[in-house]
């Protein structure tokens, strides 16, 4: 049964990439607990407009949690409180009458902050462009089983191929590493017979290309994993250190 909560909200605001960044405080009053916490923000905003204060701006696309355009630190964790939940899945019903809750953008030098909660996220495209794809003529669809799939192999690809690109993982980590996404990209097409012609030139050009958007190393403290929405496993990793190493030595 739904309830109607007050809260306060300490909220990141950012005119632009350039402008120094503050905390704003504002009183979010009548929030009903079934809201999403997007659909919170969308009430709060429509306060400020009729107070004539710029709206909050944040991503959001399908907020249905498979887009991976949604995000936010809240009270210190990438998507909130929710485990394996994206911030546009996260309900008000989580948080208590009173209760304060500050709101922050993704913080990493490979996500420069655009504006208030807003974050490019550019660099994981790129990434992509340089391996995460296989090269084949399309044609006619192939028979599913014309080429046999292992059934653990099967289930790995299909589990990496969750990762849905929000960033959670580089946020969360004390280091800004986007390993685990591309480990999960790069698993994805590696652990599969069609991705086996550019397993080397793939693992290669992505960490090459992860480096130069200026992410961090693995610091072993899987705070990826627990922030990830989709439950994406560090095991990840380790395969592609293997396969790196393995691309490096021309094994």
């Amino acid at each position: 049964m739904s309830r109607k909560i007050n809260l306060t909200l300490k909220v990141w605001r950012q005119k632009n990439a350039a402008a120094p960044g503050r905390l704003e405080t504002y009183e979010a009053k009548g929030i009903d607990t079934d809201a999403s916490f997007l659909e919170m923000l969308d009430i709060v905003n429509a306060e400020l407009e009729t107070k004539g204060i710029e709206p909050i701006a944040f991503d959001h696309d399908c907020r249905e949690g498979i887009c991976g355009s949604c995000g936010a630190v809240v009270n210190g964790q990438a998507h909130g409180p929710e485990k394996e939940t994206t911030l546009c899945q996260l309900h008000m019903r989580k948080f208590k009458d009173g209760d304060t809750i500050t709101i922050e953008p993704w913080r990493a030098k490979g996500f420069p902050i655009i504006k208030d909660l807003v974050c490019d996220r550019s660099a994981f495209d790129r990434i992509i462009q340089a391996g995460g794809f296989i090269s084949v003529r399309t044609g006619q669809a192939a028979e599913a089983h014309s080429i046999p799939v292992p059934k653990d192999k099967a289930d790995w690809a299909m589990d990496a191929a969750q990762c849905i690109g929000c960033g959670a993982c580089v946020a969360a980590c004390p280091n800004a590493s986007a390993m685990l996404f591309v480990s999960a990209k790069v698993a994805h097409l590696n652990v599969l017979p069609q991705g086996q012609p550019e397993r080397h030139s793939r693992v290669l050009g992505m960490v090459a290309q992860m480096d130069a958007e200026g992410f961090g190393n693995c610091s072993n403290h899987y705070e990826c994993e627990a922030a990830c929405p989709k439950g994406i496993s560090v095991k990840n990793i380790a395969k592609m250190n293997r396969d790196y190493l393995a691309a490096a030595l021309g094994a």
